[in-house]
């Protein structure tokens, strides 16, 4: 403790303290420093010693009354939260504070402070002294919700029913590239779909609304009551959104009842879906007419698709005729990115068995040569029992339903894939099947060979794959992915949010 003299008291004599007769300069007090500091204790009521809460989950700190902020060791934001504990502090003026240095890891946090406070007759007093912090563990509420699993007062539950998860690997890039799932206490994987749970029912609608944006489905919602408050009328109710997507994916074949084809501009109700976004975009391989329709046309006449792309019968091109202009079928509207071409195929089975080849129109005349391979719906030889193929007349059902092209070896395309993609867990991608593992690769095959199909999804540079000899590959000619449209993952660290610090360029 020393006295720091007023202006007015500064004088060139010197006179006797009032209590031991010590010589001092003159003050208001007429004391020395010991003696005023055995009559004043100005730190009284300021304690010496107090508690932090600390979450190890999260690395945050509880700010007064309740709120949790991030703070590094010796930081500002930490010594803001050291000062709001001390109450006494308001009836003094701070005039310094700082840290003291301590073992990181004993849970103390020292702070030294130094404050004046006017006290006998008008003289100002400094002093000096230091406050200890135990730290202590608490869990905030945040952490609290997440780990508590089950605390959760909305759910969005998204199903298919198909037999692949290609769509939904799909979705969990869109929600990935658009951040829509930042607010989610919990993701978990059921046997068709997903559960997004939260803590907030308007979370979850803006959930619900970005779902219905990105890909058709149908709305079902029901709530459940947790408990009711008699005295003042209160509700607690758990909500659940059940959110359908169609059940028609890319590369299905589908027939169209006879109504539905028609409010399409009447094209042929045997068609192929080449693409599911905001609304499923079907072509018909006989004569290029495309159509669209929504989730809620799809809905008021809802219908199973012919053959998914998992029952496709592998074929081997034999002799491919471009279509002319002058006998194609000019239906409008029409795909100006597909050519149509006459095809003779075989089925690879049949090859060396026997001769037996079938005659088919195509939309991917663009793409095949003879001896390539192609996956294809064998109509000829197909037994179903589905209501709206019956109706169909025999001379407009073709033998064979030409869907897409296979570009070489799936394992050599596997090696010389340079990039990757991100998840939203590890329990999402973990593929415990080889059927998941197929179904993984071939999204990721449809990635490569469309490129209006890769626009809303975020594709990085995969640094750890070591690239391949290029003279040792056969020339396929299969797609790939450009260095321009992949991003460089630069994970720079993990905030004490929990939340990633990754930067993202280009």
């Amino acid at each position: 403790m020393e006295y720091i003299p007023s202006p007015q008291s500064q004088a060139q004599h010197f006179i006797l303290c009032c209590q031991c007769g010590t010589q001092i300069e003159p003050n208001l007090a007429n004391m020395c420093v010991a003696c005023l500091r055995s009559q004043v204790d100005i730190t009284e009521g300021i304690p010496k010693q107090a508690i932090l809460y600390f979450c190890k989950k999260c690395e945050r700190y509880l700010h007064p009354p309740n709120t949790w902020i991030s703070a590094q060791l010796e930081s500002r934001e930490l010594l803001s939260v050291c000062l709001k504990k001390l109450k006494g502090l308001s009836k003094v003026r701070l005039i310094d504070a700082g840290f003291v240095w301590t073992e990181p890891h004993s849970m103390r946090i020292k702070v030294k402070l130094t404050i004046q406070k006017e006290v006998m007759n008008g003289a100002i007093l400094q002093q000096v002294f230091v406050v200890e912090y135990v730290v202590n563990s608490q869990m905030c509420d945040d952490c609290h919700r997440v780990e508590a699993k089950d605390f959760w007062r909305a759910v969005v539950q998204v199903r298919q029913k198909t037999d692949h998860k290609k769509t939904f690997y799909y979705l969990e890039q869109l929600i990935l590239k658009h951040r829509a799932h930042v607010k989610t206490l919990n993701i978990k994987p059921e046997h068709d779909g997903l559960d997004f749970y939260y803590s907030k029912k308007d979370d979850a609608k803006k959930m619900v609304e970005f779902l219905q944006s990105v890909v058709p489905s149908r709305l079902q919602t029901a709530k459940e009551l947790v408990s009711h408050d008699i005295h003042n009328n209160t509700f607690n109710y758990k909500h659940t959104f059940s959110v359908e997507i169609v059940p028609i994916c890319k590369d299905s074949v589908v027939c169209l009842p006879p109504k539905v084809a028609q409010n399409l501009g009447s094209i042929n109700p045997i068609c192929v879906c080449c693409k599911v976004a905001q609304m499923i975009h079907f072509i018909d391989p006989n004569t290029l007419q495309i159509a669209d329709m929504s989730g809620q046309t799809y809905w008021r006449a809802p219908f199973t698709q012919l053959c998914s792309p998992k029952q496709l019968t592998e074929y081997m091109v034999m002799q491919v005729d471009i279509v002319s202009e002058k006998d194609k079928p000019h239906k409008i509207p029409s795909s100006t990115k597909h050519v149509l071409a006459d095809l003779w195929v075989a089925r690879m089975s049949d090859l060396g068995v026997n001769d037996q080849q079938y005659f088919c129109r195509t939309h991917l005349g663009h793409l095949l040569n003879a001896g390539d391979t192609v996956l294809g719906f064998d109509v000829a030889n197909a037994n179903l029992n589905h209501a709206e193929f019956e109706k169909v007349k025999l001379d407009k059902l073709p033998d064979v339903v030409i869907v897409k092209k296979i570009f070489g070896d799936k394992a050599l395309r596997n090696r010389r894939r340079r990039w990757k993609l991100k998840h939203l867990n590890d329990e999402l991608y973990a593929k415990d099947t080889d059927s998941e593992q197929k179904d993984y690769n071939d999204f990721l095959e449809d990635l490569e060979e469309d490129a209006t199909f890769r626009q809303n999804v975020n594709i990085y540079l995969d640094k750890n794959k070591i690239p391949v000899d290029t003279d040792d590959l056969d020339d396929s000619g299969a797609p790939q992915i450009s260095l321009q449209e992949m991003l460089e993952d630069l994970d720079i660290s993990t905030d004490a949010t929990g939340e990633e610090g990754a930067a993202m360029m280009e």
